[in-house]
């Protein structure tokens, strides 16, 4: 009771005070400190300590809460840190305000006191019942566990720098036909050496179990407990158990087997669990031990040709088996395969376990951190159920490809029988082999390389941009290889190409970038930055991003030659280019053309254009004498356009008026040239003869106009005289006009049908309105209205 009494203290002490603070901080507007600070030196100066002030306080505020929340926090030395560490500085406030919502549902009652997520998480197995689990998030505590690297431990170290190829780990070879002393070595599409598979020659020769090809009655699992996961299970963590293993999995004729991996804290990634699992025990093998090289004893099952090995997906699981345990698989049957060739809608292990087991998956476990130990109950009756079920799976499958022999639809255009393309899969993927992870830093070709990054990105670099891309990649990649973490651990791909388009200027921008998981790099930070200023450096006469991708990798690494200032000074004339970079060979005015000091007409011979004929007179004609134009017999005077009215109803003309017109338009053409002397020009001048019959139909055309204008304006002046003769008005007779006072209310020209006004119309009466016949007046008008206006709405 006390304390709530003090809790109730302390905001009444504490809620006016902040209240007032931002009433005072909303008083004057953000945009008005710059002018204040300018005109009173005083405010200049109680502002700088106040923002002092406030700065401490939210740095001690940071530091407080990283202590609670294991956050790193950060000294704010000025404004602009905010603006800088803005996301560190949201995330430490988030968490707060999350810790605080929870304090105060603790308080009042509404969750029970260390009920968190992982504990829910951990427990929802025990609730049988519970089957929406497979729909609902991963918590982050299963998903990135922060735990110690179990690899630092290993008696066989891990070495991400290993020159050369990758040569197999095996010191013995169980069931070997080639002994493992004439492993020998070959060279790739590359040219680059590598080993060859230690069981190529067995897995190739292989000769499957005849038990394989026989058609059984499939053997039911045995049933497993959701509640009790661990009830028939054994876990095996130590080498002890895993002899006693091994001599029950060497009477099996079948065995399930599944790895569960792990690739983010490690650069080459871990294998974190094995299940393997037969007829009746399922076994957990943790992989994770320091002995983990002496699991190579496996191979006395796993290369026993006898022995058929049951994995669905194995593509992955063979090279990691080989990298991390000297493990190889000889006798291998992939159901993954199996299922694509018996035309299956689904291919995962997830739709077979649904489809003959009728069991839901929860497949968001894939996604765990299986380095966690020990494993919570849920992680662990997930890794059982993958291979409890397998072997079942198995049965059922063969069944159905040796039945699917005799059907058409499973028939393959290269022939074979269904189960025979299977188990031929099954030997290519067994066939796999592991190398080292490879990165060509300027060409970007590789295993880890950004080539193949890069041409699926929309990200446009200069030479600058693309040379500090090239040089943060290999950078990453380096001390991912040191610290033995992933390289999107060290650094994200949307991080380095920020970096790259930016090319930070300082250290303190280049911090600004990196997110919260990448700032472990803080004490690389000083090698992040030269590397960047190096390879801005050499970029600036590189080769940008899309010349890469056009050229080729082979053709785009252009390499920094110094530039040598030329001595001779050549001329303008001379640097002048010939032709336009824009029009090309368009031939340009002759204008821009420069003139030549030589003569144009020399040796050259002038052509007349056309062949001139002259009429010879008395006097020697001097010019050659122009066509002149025909002139019409009679032009009639231009006259004004009149106004015209457009009747309703007018029809369209029809195509054969306007031939008529066209044809009447030629016959004036000859009329007017038939008086008409002939030409000087002689009839081989045939441009000017079309010039002149042109000039003349224009003529012509025109005089039409002129006249069809002058018969419409005569037609309007008399239509307009006649309205005129209408609209006279007549003089009125007041003696003969009836009194105003003894009026009935209407017109008697109306009632006897007399003489109507205009065009028909009645003769306007005022005192219409009051017999309540008048047509209706004018509505109100809408005047503006004071209030909140209306808007329209889409």
């Amino acid at each position: 009771m006390e304390s709530s009494q003090d809790f109730q203290a302390l905001r009444d002490a504490v809620q006016p005070a902040l209240v007032t603070v931002t009433r005072s901080a909303n008083s004057i507007a953000n945009e008005d400190l710059a002018f204040q600070r300018t005109v009173h030196s005083s405010v200049d100066r109680e502002l700088d300590e106040t923002t002092s002030r406030m700065l401490k306080i939210t740095t001690d505020l940071l530091k407080s809460a990283g202590k609670v929340t294991g956050q790193k926090t950060y000294v704010l030395e000025d404004t602009d840190d905010i603006d800088i560490r803005w996301k560190g500085i949201v995330d430490v406030i988030d968490t707060l305000l999350e810790k605080a919502d929870t304090c105060l549902d603790e308080y009042t009652g509404l969750i029970k006191r260390n009920n968190g997520p992982v504990a829910e998480a951990r427990s929802s197995i025990n609730n049988a019942a519970k089957p929406k689990s497979m729909y609902t998030k991963l918590d982050y505590s299963l998903k990135r566990a922060n735990i110690l690297k179990p690899q630092n431990a290993f008696e066989r170290p891990v070495n991400n720098f290993e020159p050369g190829p990758w040569k197999p780990l095996l010191t013995t070879k169980p069931h070997a036909q080639v002994p493992l002393e004439q492993l020998s070595t070959f060279a790739n599409e590359e040219e680059e050496t590598q080993y060859q598979h230690p069981y190529l020659h067995e897995i190739t020769n292989l000769q499957y179990p005849s038990h394989v090809y026989e058609t059984k009655e499939p053997i039911k699992y045995t049933p497993m407990d959701p509640a009790k996961p661990k009830d028939g299970c054994i876990w095996v963590d130590t080498f002890e158990g895993v002899l006693e293993m091994l001599e029950e999995l060497k009477k099996a004729t079948e065995i399930a087997i599944d790895l569960e991996h792990h690739d983010f804290r490690t650069y080459t990634g871990l294998l974190s669990l094995m299940q393997v699992s037969t007829r009746d025990k399922d076994w957990i093998v943790d992989t994770l031990v320091p002995w983990r090289h002496k699991l190579e004893v496996l191979n006395e099952v796993f290369a026993d040709p006898k022995i058929l090995k049951v994995f669905h997906g194995a593509y992955m699981d063979i090279i990691w088996l080989q990298r991390d345990l000297s493990l190889y698989v000889v006798g291998l049957f992939d159901t993954h395969h199996a299922s694509d060739v018996l035309l299956y809608s689904g291919r995962s292990l997830a739709f077979l376990l649904k489809k003959f087991v009728d069991f839901d998956a929860d497949k968001k476990y894939q996604l765990a951190d299986w380095r966690i130990r020990p494993l919570p109950d849920e992680m662990f009756y997930y890794a059982r159920s993958d291979t409890h079920f397998l072997l079942y799976i198995f049965d059922m499958l063969r069944n159905e490809l040796i039945e699917a022999a005799n059907k058409q639809e499973y028939q393959h255009p290269d022939g074979g029988a269904p189960l025979e393309r299977v188990l031929q899969k099954s030997k290519e993927v067994s066939l796999q082999r592991y190398e080292h992870p490879t990165l060509d830093p300027e060409t970007g070709f590789g295993s880890r390389g950004w080539y193949n990054i890069l041409i699926k990105s929309s990200a446009l670099l200069n030479g600058e941009q693309f040379a500090v891309y090239k040089a943060v990649f290999a950078w990453r990649d380096k001390i991912a290889r040191q610290e033995d973490e992933s390289p999107p651990f060290i650094m994200t791909q949307q991080m380095i190409l920020d970096i790259a388009r930016i090319i930070p200027i300082d250290k303190k921008a280049l911090w600004s970038l990196l997110d919260t998981n990448a700032r472990q790099l803080k004490v690389h930070l000083d090698d992040l930055f030269e590397t960047i200023q190096a390879a801005k450096e050499k970029g600036a006469n590189g080769s940008t991003l899309m010349q890469f991708l056009r050229e080729g990798s082979s053709t785009a690494i252009e390499k920094a030659q110094p530039t040598v200032k030329s001595t001779d000074t050549r001329s303008i004339e001379e640097l002048k280019s010939t032709f336009s970079q824009l029009w090309g060979n368009v031939p340009l005015s002759s204008a821009w053309e420069q003139k030549s000091n030589v003569a144009a007409t020399e040796g050259t011979i002038t052509i007349p254009l056309f062949s001139q004929f002259h009429v010879v007179d008395d006097e020697p004609a001097q010019e050659t004498v122009k066509a002149e134009k025909p002139a019409l017999k009679s032009e009639p005077a231009e006259e004004d356009d009149g106004g015209f009215t457009l009747k309703a109803g007018s029809r369209k003309r029809k195509a054969s008026d306007v031939e008529e017109e066209e044809v009447a338009a030629g016959s004036d053409v000859e009329m007017g040239e038939a008086g008409e002397p002939e030409s000087t020009t002689s009839e081989g001048d045939s441009k000017a003869e079309e010039r002149t019959e042109e000039d003349a139909h224009k003529e012509a055309r025109e005089a039409k106009k002129a006249r069809k204008a002058a018969k419409k304006a005569a037609k309007l002046a008399k239509k307009q005289e006649e309205q005129e003769e209408e609209e006279e008005e007549e003089v009125f007779d007041y003696s003969k006009a009836e009194t105003v006072l003894k009026t009935s209310g209407g017109n008697e020209d109306d009632k006897k049908g007399g003489k109507k006004g205009k065009k028909g119309k009645k003769a306007f009466d005022p005192y219409a309105f009051k017999s309540g016949n008048a047509p209706a007046g004018a509505r109100q008008m809408n005047f503006e209205r004071a209030g909140r206006s209306a808007t329209f709405k889409k």
